[in-house]
């Protein structure tokens, strides 16, 4: 199974002194790069023993993500991914509108240079048709974005709405018709910014921002209940 497989990757990561939170970081990552579903039962028998770590570990991990809003425990079932739904999609975005937005303000040379990495990695991906790894991407260039904002704090919650907006994305049936239009929209925002003309950078945010829950939105209204 692709999941197991890119979890006994991980397990290295660990080192000697793994912990709960280190597997919990683990697990987030995996959920933001689109590894596990909503709703998917997640094995502690199998992860487990993917990752190395002992039972206790890996329910302390679970506990710290259902925390977060990414697990949810079902009694005498197990853990499972969580399902969100459109009035998570909305409040997902309007702590994006924040965090983004005070972000475009505050461009550096460095976050401009990894910024231009996920574009760059956004576009191997959609020249080798790996639509959720577009999607990655295109995660990966936000979390850049909001990382030019200097603060740790912001980092932290910033990597945790985007495991759960991942989480989201599974409502879209065709993710190329979805990812695909923000590839080049990426591009112009970092023009904009690499050009120091932050106030339509700000602008072109909002929009962008916008039409993206839109489009959530709508899939989750055609989904219907229970979907994602």
């Amino acid at each position: 199974m692709e999941q197991l497989t890119a979890l006994e990757h991980d397990r290295e990561r660990l080192g000697r002194s793994s912990t709960a939170e280190k597997v919990a970081d683990i697990l987030r990552e995996r959920i933001a790069e689109g590894f596990f579903t909503p709703g998917e039962r997640l094995s502690e028998m199998e992860i487990g023993k993917a990752l190395g770590v002992s039972r206790n570990t890996l329910r302390e991990a679970f506990r710290l993500l259902s925390h977060e809003g990414l697990l949810t425990h079902r009694l005498n079932r197990g853990v499972f991914v969580k399902v969100l739904s459109a009035e998570d999609v909305s409040d997902l975005y309007r702590v994006r509108r924040v965090i983004e937005g005070a972000a475009v303000r505050r461009a550096t040379p460095e976050g401009l240079a990894a910024l231009r990495e996920a574009l760059a990695e956004g576009d191997r991906a959609v020249q080798e048709g790996r639509w959720r790894d577009v999607g990655t991407a295109n995660l990966r260039f936000h979390q850049a974005l909001a990382k030019m904002n200097g603060s740790e704090r912001l980092d932290d919650l910033m990597r945790q709405l985007l495991a759960e907006l991942r989480l989201v994305f599974h409502v879209m049936i065709d993710p190329r018709l979805f990812h695909g239009p923000f590839v080049p929209r990426n591009k112009d925002l970092v023009a904009l910014l690499e050009a120091g003309d932050h106030d339509r950078a700000e602008r072109e945010l909002e929009i962008y921002l916008d039409d993206a829950e839109a489009m959530l939105i709508e899939a989750f209204r055609r989904a219907g209940p229970g979907a994602a």
